[in-house]
């Protein structure tokens, strides 16, 4: 019995050490000052995004394949880990969006592996959002920044039938993990299709993952029975937790839709440095992603007291993209 209490106090005495004496409070991302050098609303018609040449495989294969694809404002590029999609492009706002959006971006991808293999498994890519390039320095997370972006849910109908990842929603983060090490992370959300041809599911649907719990598993969310528009968004807190939102429509998230906050991985976040998007399907040279399109897309910061926006911007570091695009997905899609 005292061996038993004594454990328990142990136990008791480990939790306490590991939580935070005051942990900081969420918020609903979107709150405080939007940063307009970052974000898209996607109203330009002259909108466009230029490939740039062969995609970048350094994930499987180190290489990186420079210069990396860019759009044409500035606000979009490549990732050096995994490569781009391969269809992007401005399209007409589906059925329901914000009120007067006449333009949104559209993403889906075929050969998401390493050019020229075909991997014969579930592979992605990656559409960065640069935040560190446009405001010309990482955003500690002192001025508790947060991310908002609505994205279209097409008919099951037309989406990959393939049960497992299809969309990530994430933040790139540097945080202190728990050996004290500052390294990379990168939480957010992932829809899940779960397809009526699997023995496991009745009928079509899609469901959000949240990533991550602070034991680095993904935790279950709300599952999604009809197609249209959700709006979701990552806010975070000076102690490092990060704070999850999502909900129905294209609305302002509120406190309501919160669905988690937490240490992803067990870490604490420090900076925020890009918000990127995933798109994922099963890589066997015919299959096509499930076609994805998103819309207004914004930064925002609290800044820290006695400080003001101006403040948190550098000079922004240019990258350039020099080749034209090409549209292949075209007949494939057609229009929105």
């Amino acid at each position: 019995m005292t061996s038993r209490l004594s454990l328990a106090i142990f136990l008791l005495a480990a939790l306490i050490a590991a939580t935070p004496l005051s942990a900081d409070e969420p918020f609903v991302p979107g709150t405080g000052v939007k940063v307009d050098r970052v974000g898209d609303d996607f109203e330009d018609l002259e909108w466009g995004y230029i490939m740039n040449g062969k995609k970048a495989s350094h994930e499987q294969d180190e290489n990186q394949r420079a210069p990396g694809g860019k759009s044409r404002n500035g606000r979009w590029y490549e990732s050096a880990l995994r490569g781009q999609p391969d269809a992007i492009k401005r399209v007409p706002t589906p059925p329901g969006g914000i009120e007067g959006s006449r333009g949104s971006m559209f993403l889906a991808t075929r050969l998401s592996g390493i050019p020229g293999k075909i991997a014969g498994t579930q592979m992605q890519d990656d559409l960065l959002m640069g935040v560190e390039t446009r405001v010309g320095q990482p955003v500690p997370v002192t001025w508790q920044p947060s991310c908002t972006v609505r994205v279209y849910l097409p008919e099951f109908d037309r989406w990959e039938n393939r049960t497992g990842a299809s969309f990530g929603i994430r933040a790139d983060i540097r945080g202190r993990d728990r050996k004290g090490s500052v390294e990379p992370y990168w939480p957010g959300f992932f829809l899940l299709f779960r397809s009526e041809t699997s023995k496991k599911f009745e009928q079509d649907f899609a469901q959000i993952s949240v990533r991550a719990k602070q034991n680095g598993r993904d935790l279950a969310g709300p599952k999604i029975y009809k197609p249209g528009w959700w709006t979701f968004g990552m806010s975070f807190t000076p102690d490092g937790q990060v704070h999850y939102y999502a909900s129905e429509g294209v609305d302002d998230l509120t406190e309501e839709d919160h669905l988690y906050s937490g240490f992803p991985y067990g870490s604490r976040a420090l900076y925020f440095d890009n918000f990127f998007f995933d798109v994922a399907n099963w890589e066997n040279g015919r299959n096509w992603s499930t076609p994805w399109v998103v819309d207004d897309v914004k930064f925002f910061v609290i800044p820290p007291k006695g400080k003001t926006l101006a403040q948190l911007y550098r000079k922004p570091r240019a990258k350039v993209a020099r080749r034209p695009s090409q549209n292949p997905i075209q007949r494939f899609f057609g229009s929105l």
